[in-house]
């Protein structure tokens, strides 16, 4: 149950003065619907009232503070047309405009013949100095008490930018002061104020360079954030290490089999990550492990002896897909291996129907069938194993954690599970994302792989590119052709796939073939199969050829508006080339002119190949939100922390929190009496109830 020293934080916005239901529905869209959301809503910018002027020497567009006289009123005799109210100061006259206003309250907050100091913006309207509708306007008495600096938070439409710094004020005001979590000695290194005092002064900066996320009072705070996301990663792998697994340990045989049948031995990674693998499979608690590959490493080949491992402990396994594309491309490079070691596989889609699929069910619950590939229909109720032992997830993070762990819990004993991504992740991401997790790498690529040259063209050189095009084709190689979009936008002007296709066609007749995410299965399988046999030698394709499309004679790639991809997506989809023998090239058509980060990134893809670096250089352009997609990619959403400017904080906080859990394993101590607070303030409740479970 959450301490109650933080019920005040989690109680709703409308419970703040001045905040009724219209404004706390515009304010949970901001930031959030509780008083602990606005914490985390920082200032963008602040306004600086001690820059005084006169009204003669007001600069335009910039928010100053007169100090005037108020000479005259005049009411608006037309609800249409504004009240102006006449002032000045020893340089000159000023109109202060304010429409659909209320006369009395003009009345009694300027008074005639009263000073005011009154701030905002100065225009000219028929060569005249006005100010309309004042940011503020003070007494005398009030403007020497008032703040001389106020903090900017991002807002909406129809949400008054002083009742969102009002109600960010009370939240600040109300939030508790908190038993220190943090480490003392860390803490005094670092020089970092306590968590109050650091909240309390980002909410009240002094000066533009206090809202730097470099600023010390932001740091302490990301610390904290970090420090509670891996405080609940450590537990969850804790409690991972706890979960009963079971050794499954193989003698080797069906794997000696698979080698034989291959025309290429594994590289030094690919025999490290298994030897990685097989050693937490022959432990007897769960194993969890995340396999990172670039493309073209070879993931997919340690899978399988994995999966065969599996099976020779007396087990069942399955690899579990995002997409049918993929789904059905691992079990056609896979069947071959399979069939090797005597052990053919099953496919199991949304496609799969009727006695086809009743079989592959009674098979597989029967535990003839060892192996068995799919989408997300293996998590199907009326999927059952008679003993799974691995589960293999590929591109996890197109899954949400709860299809992994449904797909894992069907074996008799919660069963082995191994993440595969072909996308490359920084570091200090992976400990973000995949914390829980144990971790191999493959960094290096098959032998006889080649290197993909890679050019940037801008699209007014399409007629040399198709010229290009031709050439390959007449080679007898293939071609990928990349557009973003499967039909005409009008809105982005970007060239759809289907228009391309028929440009294309009008050249290169039946040789082109077109596939995109809204074609019927059959009609994408038809597609990938002529291109494959050579019927069709150029594809036309959305991005959904990004991952599972292996045609190793393919040797171009041409990608339209490279300048709208990420870099990661685009080194996922230059790997489509480069897999055959063959010499072979990446052509990036941009709309000129780029902008710098669109610069930047085609420049890395033209430098390097090597997708962690390319990782690390998306990370620094895009920052962490992009990088890995949606919510449910498992990527924790941080509030306060940036992950690209205080990556340098994480690895300190993950062993901060291996530290804590080795000597205080249920946070029973002062300080993880403390830590159970900062848990349930980031809201990490799920890893206190793991605590509290055991």
């Amino acid at each position: 149950m959450r301490p109650q020293i933080l019920f005040p934080l989690f109680a709703d916005v409308a419970t703040l003065q001045g905040i009724g239901p219209r404004f706390a529905k515009l304010i949970a869209k901001v930031a959030g619907p509780r008083l602990v959301d606005l914490l985390w809503h920082l200032p963008v910018s602040i306004l600086d009232w001690r820059r005084q002027a006169t009204v003669a020497m007001a600069p335009p567009d910039d928010v100053v503070t007169l100090k005037l006289t108020i000479i005259e009123h005049f009411p608006s005799k037309v609800a249409s047309r504004p009240y102006k109210i006449r002032a000045t100061d020893d340089t000159g006259f000023i109109d202060l405009v304010f429409f659909r206003a209320h006369r009395d309250y003009l009345q009694t907050t300027l008074p005639i013949g009263e000073i005011r100091y009154v701030s905002g913006k100065v225009e000219h309207y028929d060569g005249r100095p006005q100010m309309a509708h004042p940011d503020r306007i003070l007494s005398e008495d009030a403007f020497a008490k008032a703040r001389a600096i106020d903090p900017v938070y991002g807002g909406t439409e129809g949400l008054p930018a002083r009742t969102l710094t009002r109600a960010v004020t009370q939240a600040v005001e109300r939030a508790p002061r908190l038993p220190e979590w943090q480490d003392e000695a860390w803490r005094k290194k670092q020089a970092w104020p306590d968590w109050h005092d650091a909240l309390t002064a980002l909410h009240a900066p002094q000066s533009l360079a206090d809202l730097d996320p470099t600023s010390t009072n932001r740091r302490r705070l990301a610390y904290d954030e970090f420090l509670a996301t891996q405080l609940a990663l450590s537990l969850a792998r804790a409690r991972m290490r706890r979960t009963k697994g079971r050794a499954l340990q193989g003698d080797g045989a069906l794997r000696a089999k698979a080698l034989a049948a291959l025309h290429f031995t594994l590289t030094k990674s690919q025999e490290t990550a298994l030897a990685e693998i097989d050693a937490d499979m022959a432990a007897p608690h769960r194993m969890l492990r995340l396999l990172q590959g670039d493309v073209g490493a070879g993931k997919t080949l340690v899978a399988f002896f994995a999966m065969l491992t599996a099976i020779e402990a007396g087990a069942q396994a399955a690899l579990m897909a995002p997409t049918e594309v993929l789904a059905r491309q691992h079990a056609a490079t896979l069947a071959p291996l399979a069939e090797a070691a005597g052990m053919p596989l099953a496919i199991l889609t949304g496609r799969e129907r009727g006695r086809e699929r009743d079989t592959t069910l009674e098979r597989l619950k029967s535990g003839d069938l060892k192996i068995l590939v799919g989408t997300h229909a293996l998590i199907s109720e009326t999927v059952v194993f008679a003993d799974l032992g691995l589960v293999v997830v590929d591109e996890q993070h197109r899954f949400g954690v709860h299809q992994r762990l449904a797909l894992s819990g069907k074996g008799n004993v919660p069963a082995d599970i191994l993440v595969m991504t072909a996308t490359p992740i920084p570091r200090t991401l992976a400990l973000t994302a995949y914390g829980d997790m144990d971790m191999s790498r493959l960094t290096e690529k098959p032998a006889g792989r080649k290197p993909i040259a890679t050019r940037a063209i801008p699209l007014t050189r399409l007629d040399e590119v198709i010229q290009a095009v031709e050439r390959t084709v007449g080679h007898g190689d293939r071609v990928f052709w990349v557009c973003p979009l499967v039909e005409e936008n009008e809105d982005l002007d970007l060239t759809a796939a289907e228009q391309r296709f028929d440009e294309l066609v009008a050249i290169f007749k039946d040789r082109v073939r077109l596939i995109h995410g809204r074609m019927k299965p059959a009609e994408k399988d038809q597609a990938i199969a002529d291109f494959r046999s050579g019927k069709a030698q150029i594809l036309v394709a959305t991005t959904v050829i990004e991952v599972g499309v292996d045609v190793p004679d393919a040797t171009i790639i041409v990608i339209e508006h490279a300048e709208r991809f990420g870099l990661a997506q685009l080194h996922q989809l230059r790997g489509r080339v480069g897999r055959g023998t063959k010499p072979s090239t990446c052509l990036l058509l941009y709309q000129a002119p780029l902008g710098d980060t669109a610069r930047a990134r085609l420049d890395c893809l033209r430098r390097t190949d090597d997708g962690f670096l390319i990782a690390e250089e998306d990370l620094r352009l895009r920052g962490a939100g992009e990088l890995l997609g949606e919510r449910q990619s498992g990527m924790p959403v941080f509030r306060v922390a940036d992950l690209a400017v205080h990556n340098d904080l994480i690895v300190p906080a993950r062993d901060d929190a291996k530290l804590i859990l080795a000597r205080d394993p249920d946070l029973k101590s002062p300080r993880g009496e403390a830590l159970r607070v900062l848990l349930y303030l980031f809201e990490q409740d799920d890893a206190v109830k793991t605590i509290k479970s055991g």
